[in-house]
């Protein structure tokens, strides 16, 4: 018979690594610190930032990363009222 006063309970290091978790929400990051936000924004985000410029009555490049795309968008869904509630 094994002696289990020698092994802890909870031992941290038998605990498996986790992510997240209840410290809000961790699926929104600035898109500044996005892996992949200099590569050239998406066809949906292009499609919703033609849609949200010309409510808007603005023009804006066409040749936008994801992270400038996604700043735009923000920006825009607040002007026009699409989108994320305010």
């Amino acid at each position: 018979m094994t002696d289990q006063s020698s092994f802890p309970e909870n031992d941290p290091a038998d605990e498996p690594e986790m992510l997240g978790g209840p410290s809000g929400d961790t699926a929104v990051k600035d898109p500044d610190e996005w892996v992949t936000g200099d590569e050239p924004m998406t066809g949906a985000q292009r499609s919703y930032l033609d849609t949200l410029a010309r409510e808007a009555g603005e023009e804006i490049p066409a040749n936008l990363t994801k992270a400038e795309a996604s700043e735009h968008i923000d920006r825009l869904q607040q002007a026009t009222g699409r989108g994320a509630s305010n």
